[in-house]
């Protein structure tokens, strides 16, 4: 395993160059450039945090082509997901538009979305995750995920967790764009200092929201 010592700046212009040239006969004659640049340090990193926040997997950069309506074949971002519960966890992402920092879970089984939602409605469990959200968002994390347009049938409209009672999935994340840091071995201290602010977050749904 490569010894981590950076995102190096290339691995910008890399997804800067790929949104132009979103095709297999630009990929063939710069895989390698995407392996040296993009691939092999986010696996150095993420092994690094391995012992702290779980495995990490690297996405596939292709995109499912059933799915594909355009007809683009890469993703124009590389993420990397770091987990110890299936579906709940710390994510990476890497694009054009640089660093992006996240945690949460994106599932939402019938048994597991009632379970997060028994949750959210009891006093104790929900008022933690309240202020767990609240801590984020005043840290400068977006707090998003797939939600429903009004409360679910069954709880008053009045209640004082409704908007985490919409939420379908629940995470959050930070956009960095480029900051100097991210080109040295520092990152992986920076990357690990945002996943400890989203480890409340990631523990909550891991205990009361996991599949």
């Amino acid at each position: 395993m490569t010894t981590f010592q950076g995102i190096p700046a290339g691995a910008f212009e890399f997804y800067s160059e790929l949104e132009q040239n979103n095709n297999r006969q630009w990929w063939q004659e710069h895989e390698e450039d995407y392996r040296a640049l993009v691939r092999e340090p986010l696996a150095a990193l993420l092994a690094g945090l391995e012992p702290r926040f779980g495995p990490g997997k690297i996405f596939r950069p292709y995109r499912d082509m059933r799915f594909a309506r355009d007809g683009v074949p890469l993703k124009n971002a590389q993420g990397a997901f770091a987990s110890v519960q299936e579906g709940v966890g710390y994510y990476i992402q890497i694009s054009a538009d640089g660093l992006l920092v996240g945690g949460g879970y994106h599932s939402n089984s019938p048994a597991q979305l009632a379970r997060f939602r028994n949750s959210v409605d009891a006093s104790g469990t929900g008022e933690a995750l309240q202020r767990v959200v609240d801590s984020l968002g005043s840290g400068g994390f977006v707090v998003e995920g797939e939600r429903l347009k009004t409360i679910p049938r069954g709880y008053p409209r009045e209640h004082p967790r409704a908007e985490l009672l919409k939420h379908k999935t629940l995470s959050a994340r930070v956009e960095l764009d480029r900051p100097e840091w991210l080109g040295t071995s520092a990152a992986m201290g920076k990357v690990g200092e945002l996943w400890e602010q989203l480890r409340p977050l990631v523990e909550w749904v891991g205990r009361h929201a996991a599949p």
